[in-house]
């Protein structure tokens, strides 16, 4: 068994007989990668349901399940516990009944919570069991950062202010009364909130968006956007003033784009925040890229590789030269698959160097080099100064032109191992795009290994995963017949609290490797277009997206519909 895991919960599961050796193995496994709560884990396993784990709890300690959603709590209970031991501890306080007070606490088996509670609320505490989910909700419902009101009081409080709206307007064209707007208390506690909302939901990015009537703040969940509680059109510059001010960005300037990073703590985690602003027709659009350090797993056994596809990328990158590239459209998860590829080279004897569009996460024991072309540091610049400082491996954040590749070519031809990432549709893609930047072909497959071609697709909620028939319009989607299926199963999401009522929770990758054989490199030396080098790599045992994707269903991970848009 592996090295004891200090949570109580999961020892108690495991004492009851409630999960296997093998079971209390990947959860304490998953619990050393990731800081993620164990109630959660055991969920997104498929080992327990929310209910049963509850009951464990409840049980354990000789209390009562309580449920908080939609629950009201009285202001003179409420204000028993400060808001800030609330988030500290993840408790909420429920009832008062006589002299004791009724705590429901996220952590119900650790005795400190309860001992810390009574001393500051001066009462005899009860601990209840809650949803930790719905715990965490209800704090930022009912408390809100920063010791406030939660968002719906505090937006409320923003649309009937007469006063910011003629302030907004006064504002418009004086930087130095756009930035005392943008500090205003309620405008900070605002924008403050969103970006705690959106972290919290797992958002990887957060978009700011004005329109002629109204303006909206969106965020990215698992590749899909949703959309929050419209604030007023009046809050649209103070907000985005906020955000350039936090960014260090110019106020002023509203013309021109401007690209900035806002490194913050939401929720007790180091975030941070790529910050992209765009001057439209009705204000500026910004978007920021949620780059979350204690979400990202990037151990190369975490990514979800099909069995072959793990031995072969293990192996190639242990090679002494050549190249190895992933591709793939925006957001596909290329940069992680790279970052997961070094981690396993960063060992003492070798020197690995980076060239990034930015540095999205800081990585002990490499030099990461970050590209500003706007100050003509560009991709091929920072390569040729890469030979001269002695790598053994080289990323390259992205082959962009036909100098970069050049240079990548020449990097591996004198003895370097170069990972890089490519746009392309799919694998094949990639060795023509090369081509069309203007590099000989028989440059290309000389140097080239192998291409990766990757998405992203959401994933099953495993709290609420059901089977169900698809129809003959949807298999015909797929390209199958329902006698094609034989026992196949599939799984749909039914949409609980643990997903947010989406069906989906997290993403996985599909993949597609082409391997170059000798076959594939003779016809990249005749220049043979991208359908018949897919063709060739069919024949030799290349397993397509769709074919992986296919994989991805019938092991119940993901649907049909999340394979057919990506694939």
């Amino acid at each position: 068994m592996s090295e004891e895991i200090s949570n109580p919960l999961l020892s108690l599961i495991h004492g009851q007989g409630l999960i296997d050796d093998l079971q209390y193995e990947e959860v304490a496994g998953e619990l050393k990668r990731n800081a993620a709560p164990v109630v959660q884990v055991l969920q997104d396993f498929g080992i327990m349901k929310l209910d049963d784990i509850l009951h464990v709890m409840a049980t354990a300690i000789g209390t009562e399940v309580v449920s908080l959603k939609d629950r009201q709590i009285p202001a003179e209970v409420l204000n028993l516990i400060p808001a800030k031991l609330a988030q500290m501890y993840h408790c909420l306080p429920v009832a008062l009944n006589g002299g004791t007070l009724q705590v429901a606490v996220a952590d119900p088996l650790n005795p400190q919570v309860a001992d810390e509670i009574g001393f500051t609320a001066k009462r005899d505490v009860q601990i209840v069991v809650a949803d930790p989910a719905e715990i965490l909700r209800a704090i930022e419902r009912l408390y809100g950062a920063e010791e406030s009101g939660g968002f719906s009081e505090i937006l409320k409080e923003l649309s009937d202010d007469k006063d910011m709206a003629r302030e907004v307007v006064e504002a418009a064209d004086d930087a130095a009364a756009a930035e005392a707007l943008a500090n205003e208390v309620p405008i900070v506690k605002f924008v403050n909130l969103v970006l705690q909302q959106a972290v919290q939901d797992r958002a990887s990015d957060i978009h700011f968006e004005p329109f002629e009537t109204e303006f909206r703040i969106r965020y990215r969940v698992d590749g899909a956007l949703y959309e929050m509680a419209p604030p007023p059109k009046h809050l649209a510059m103070p907000v985005t003033s906020r955000i350039k001010v936090m960014a260090n960005l110019d106020i002023s300037e509203r013309r021109l784009p401007q690209d900035g990073r806002i490194n913050m703590r939401i929720g007790g985690r180091q975030v941070d925040l790529r910050v992209s602003c765009l001057p439209t027709a009705f204000g500026e659009s910004i978007v920021l890229r949620v780059l979350d350090r204690s979400s990202v797993n990037l151990e190369l056994e975490s990514l979800g590789f099909p069995k072959y596809v793990y031995d072969f990328i293990t192996e190639v990158i242990q090679r002494p030269n050549g190249i190895f590239v992933v591709t793939g459209p925006t957001g596909c998860g290329k940069t992680t698959t790279l970052y997961s590829c070094l981690r396993r080279v960063n060992v003492i004897d070798s020197k690995l160097l980076t060239a990034e569009d930015p540095v999205e996460f800081d990585i002990e024991g490499i030099m990461q080099v970050a590209i500003n072309e706007a100050q003509g540091m560009t991709f091929a610049k920072a390569l040729k100064s890469f030979l001269r400082q002695d790598p053994d491996i080289i990323m390259v954040g992205e082959m962009r032109d036909l100098e970069t590749a050049q240079i990548s070519i020449q990097a591996s031809l004198t003895g370097h191992l170069v990972l890089s990432t490519l746009h392309t549709n799919d694998s094949p893609g990639a060795v023509t795009r090369l081509v069309d930047m203007g590099v000989e072909p028989f440059l290309i497959s000389s140097t080239l290994m192998a291409v990766l071609g990757q998405r992203l697709v959401r994933t099953n909620c495993k709290n609420c995963r059901t089977p169900f028939e698809p129809t003959e319009q949807q298999l015909s989607l797929l390209g199958l017949s329902p006698h094609d299926l034989g026992d196949k199963v599939f799984n749909y999401g039914r949409g609980c609290s643990v997903c947010n009522d989406t069906g989906y929770k997290g993403r996985k990758g599909i993949y597609e490797l082409l391997v170059v054989s000798e076959a594939i490199r003779n016809l990249i030396n005749e220049r043979a277009p991208t359908v018949v080098l897919r063709q060739k790599a069919v024949e030799l045992g290349m397993v397509t997206l769709r074919e992986d994707g296919l994989r991805s269903i019938f092991d119940g991970d993901t649907t049909i519909e999340e394979v057919v848009k990506y694939t």
